[in-house]
């Protein structure tokens, strides 16, 4: 099979899992209750929504910048949050390599450090991970869903303990991965780990650790000012976004479950089964919010409102894609005449 026929087959298989996961999703909704909630809905604050994801993209390049500089890599924010925003557009169309290649193309092409940008785009995404796993986990322990999920107290501690015990070992991986002295050992002990893995999937992860040790001699005051940036991102993602979209459907649960619930989907989001999320996002919402007695049509809704705000990021996307390309064009079009 080649090359081509992969892709096509891969692109096909995408398209099937999201059908398949919008079905399965849209068989639980009483549509005349769903029209029902969307005229009941508080769209003042869907622009909340849009206003603070643009924020946390700003977030996201401000901490990126940090990264390149650490790298000698010096790019401008607006060029960043032009790169992040044009990779929205493209996840849309082909979500996965695609998306993430566009906006390394763009970042190379300003800096002509292909290898540097790499690392520093590899580690931003892992440090987001890492960051909005550890408060994930911590929020489960606090507010433990499983007195939601059995009556018997027996067994309600188990949740508690078993996120306890994975904020340990992620707490304790990273640092020990990201420290100059214990870091390489760590690496040794991963790829050792990852060879019970088929062989892409080791590959790949020989990728990301090969651009992780690059950082391990830039200090704990770096790691910690990046890891307290995208901290500050997490809670901005679960507090301020999924809460005035949870506002603008009309739920009403603890804002505590947004700190667990936006980092669930974000991780989940990342696996490459679907085009823009899309199913993996809605099925998610629809079944765990309908655990706190949320109507299915207002999580729907909810879930529609979020993506909406992805919508919103690759038209400002493509606004950016199509001035670059006249840009282009017109100093093209000089050097001619």
């Amino acid at each position: 099979m080649t090359t081509r026929s992969k892709q096509v087959v891969k692109i096909l298989i995408r398209i099937i899992i999201t059908i398949v996961l919008l079905a399965l999703v849209f068989r639980q909704i009483d549509f005349s209750q769903f029209w029902k909630t969307v005229r009941t809905a508080r769209w003042g604050f869907l622009l909340a929504v849009w206003i603070f994801t643009v924020i946390l993209f700003w977030i996201r390049c401000i901490t990126l910048q940090l990264i390149l500089r650490k790298q000698n890599c010096y790019i401008n924010i607006a060029i960043l949050f032009r790169a992040s925003a044009i990779s929205s557009l493209y996840s849309m169309i082909m979500p996965g390599m695609l998306s993430t290649g566009a906006k390394w193309y763009i970042l190379k092409k300003d800096t002509g450090k292909g290898t540097s940008v790499f690392s520093s785009m590899v580690y931003n995404q892992l440090s987001i991970i890492i960051s909005a796993t550890v408060c994930a986990l911590f929020a489960l322990v606090l507010t433990n869903p499983a007195t939601i999920l059995t009556s018997n107290p027996e067994n309600q501690w188990m949740l508690p303990v078993l996120c306890l015990v994975l904020l340990v070992i992620v707490t304790l991986v990273s640092l020990l991965l990201l420290n100059s002295r214990t870091g390489s050992t760590v690496i040794k002990g991963l790829r050792f780990l990852m060879k019970s893995f088929p062989s892409k999937i080791c590959q790949k992860g020989q990728e990301v650790l090969d651009q992780i040790a690059v950082f391990q001699v830039a200090g704990w005051r770096f790691h910690a000012t990046i890891a307290f940036i995208a901290t500050g991102g997490t809670f901005i993602g679960a507090f301020a976004i999924f809460l005035f979209a949870a506002r603008a459907a009309n739920i009403d649960v603890s804002p505590s479950v947004f700190l667990w619930l936006w980092p669930f989907i974000y991780i989940v989001g990342r696996l490459p089964i679907s085009f823009a999320n899309l199913g993996v996002r809605e099925i998610s919402l629809v079944g765990i919010l309908s655990l706190y007695g949320i109507e299915k049509s207002s999580a729907l809704l909810m879930s529609m409102i979020l993506f909406s705000a992805l919508i919103l990021m690759a038209m400002i996307g493509a606004v950016l894609q199509l001035s670059w390309i006249l840009r282009i064009h017109r100093i093209t079009s000089k050097r001619i005449l």
